[in-house]
C-alpha cells in the first residue's frame, strides 16, 4: 500500500510517500512544495494543486493522509493551511485515493507513544522506523513522513505501533534540504542537490 502523508500547508507543503504492509515500511520520496508569498493566494494554491498533480501522477496513492487542520492564533495562516489540505484532498479524491485525517495528537501517539511528543521526538522516532541513515531536516518533511506512519499504524496490515523505539534513539546528522520554491529533498548522500523540477527525489535508506 503507496500512502502520501502531508503537512499542509500554503507557504510550505511537507509530503512523504511511503510503501508499507505487512508490518514493515519503506519511503520512496520526500520533500517540500513552496508557493511565492508575494503572489495572490489564488496563484498560491493554483500552484500548489499543480504540484500536487503531478506528485500523485508520480507516485500514485492508495491513501492519502492528511494532518488535521486545528484554529491556530494567527487566524491568516490557519486559513491558507485549511485551504491548501482543501486542495490536496480534492485532488487526492481525483485520483482515486481514500484520503484519511490524523490530528496531531493522533499522529504522536501512533510514532512516538506519547500525544505530547516535540518535533525533535517525531523526527527521530521517523528516523528509526524509516530506517535512515540521517534525520529529515525540515519539520514539514518529518512530520508529513509521520502523518503517512500513523495512516500505516491504523491499517490492520502494517503495525508501526510494534516497531516503535525509544525516542531519543538514532539521533544522526540531518541532511540539508533545498529551499526553493517547490524544493524536494535530496537523495540521501547527495545533501544539497536538489532533485529536477516536477521529479520527487527518492530516499535511500
Amino acid at each position: 500500500m503507496l500512502v502520501i502523508g502531508v503537512d499542509p500547508g500554503l507557504t510550505r507543503c511537507g509530503y512523504c510517500c511511503v510503501e508499507g504492509g505487512g508490518g514493515s515500511q519503506r519511503a520512496l520520496a520526500a520533500g517540500v512544495i513552496r508557493t511565492p508569498k508575494a503572489a495572490p493566494r489564488s496563484v498560491r494554491l493554483a500552484e500548489l494543486q499543480q504540484e500536487i498533480i503531478r506528485l500523485f501522477e508520480e507516485y500514485p496513492p492508495d491513501v492519502v493522509a492528511v494532518e488535521q487542520v486545528f484554529f491556530q492564533a494567527n487566524v491568516r495562516t490557519a486559513v491558507g493551511v485549511a485551504q491548501a489540505a482543501g486542495v490536496v484532498m480534492a485532488e487526492a479524491a481525483n485520483a482515486g485515493a481514500e484520503v484519511v485525517e490524523h490530528s496531531p495528537t493522533e499522529v504522536k501517539m501512533a510514532v512516538c507513544g506519547y500525544g505530547r511528543a516535540d518535533k525533535e521526538q517525531v523526527s527521530r522516532m521517523v528516523q528509526t522506523l524509516l530506517a535512515l541513515p540521517e534525520r529529515l531536516k525540515l519539520a514539514d518533511i518529518s512530520d508529513a513522513a509521520a502523518v503517512a506512519l500513523c495512516c500505516l499504524a491504523n491499517n490492520p496490515g502494517a503495525s508501526v505501533a510494534a516497531q516503535t523505539a525509544p525516542a531519543g534513539q538514532a539521533g544522526q546528522t540531518a541532511p540539508t534540504v533545498p529551499t526553493g520554491r517547490a524544493a524536494r529533498a535530496a537523495p540521501t548522500g547527495q545533501t544539497g542537490r536538489a532533485a529536477p523540477a516536477g521529479s520527487p527525489s527518492v530516499l535511500s535508506p
